[in-house]
């Protein structure tokens, strides 16, 4: 499994190390694969047997989604490479991309020249949402990938591959691999779903840039990206439970996110 990288900021620049690991449970949590495992908090017993049945139209929008989660990230297939170099572009605009395998990706976050090997604990659908996040709110997008908010840590967190994190970890907290929901947060979501069938990419957005306030807040540094990531986790689950919460972008973090 790759270590993970992280990114040291100076005030003439970044720099990237791999050097830096703890032995706590915090720090020595890998951020690709299973290691994400400890980012969600464990399905109560009792969750297991809840069943929640769904409209027709919850669940098509279901298997719809579900059949996004399923494609693995090929970087022999045109369409693949086609929204790599999309997410570049809209990521650093002014700058030519030298190739799909190129020192340049580490300057978005990934953790070494090759992205495609960090999709494996988020898929296709993990480079979709970052292209969903940079089209839709631009300047959001731009102020995490830059850094541009807030006293940031020496030790930052790299902005790509924590992208991977948050598709992971919402597909795990909202349970939307099995035939119907097994938990009250994914039979909510289900229903925001069915209202809007882009409420993943949504909310992928805004948990992106709800985990980066949370960062500040926390004044946290890399090694303490679980810990940040089940803050994140807590909030969003408060809000999904509120009662007027119709929309995805009823949700309070919502107003985080900026155009």
């Amino acid at each position: 499994m790759d270590e993970l990288v992280a990114v040291r900021r100076h005030s003439h620049g970044i720099d990237r190390s791999s050097g830096c690991h703890s032995s706590s449970a915090e720090g020595s949590t890998a951020w690709i694969g299973k290691g994400l495992s400890c980012v969600c908090a464990q399905r109560r017993e009792s969750d297991a047997r809840l069943s929640f049945d769904l409209t027709p139209s919850q669940e098509e929008c279901l298997q719809r989604l579900q059949e996004r989660i399923d494609v693995t990230y090929d970087s022999n297939k045109i369409e693949h490479q086609e929204a790599l170099r999309a997410l570049w572009r809209a990521a650093f605009p002014e700058v030519e991309l030298r190739g799909l395998i190129s020192e340049q990706w580490k300057e978005m976050g990934w953790q070494g020249k090759d992205p495609s090997t960090d999709f494996r604990g988020g898929g296709f659908i993990s480079l979709e949402n970052l292209l969903f996040f940079a089209k839709t709110y631009p300047k959001t997008f731009q102020d995490l990938l830059r850094k541009l908010e807030g006293n940031r840590s020496d030790w930052e967190y790299p902005f790509a591959v924590a992208g991977v994190n948050i598709t992971f970890m919402l597909i795990q907290m909202l349970d939307l691999q099995t035939v119907k929901p097994r938990t009250m947060m994914g039979a909510v979501f289900l229903k925001l779903l069915s209202e809007n069938e882009r409420a993943f990419d949504v909310l992928y957005c805004i948990t992106f840039k709800l985990m980066d306030h949370l960062w500040l807040e926390m004044r946290a540094s890399y090694m303490e990206f679980n810990s940040v990531m089940k803050a994140a986790r807590r909030q969003l689950e408060r809000e999904l439970l509120l009662e007027d919460i119709q929309r995805v972008e009823d949700m309070p973090s919502y107003g985080l996110l900026a155009w």
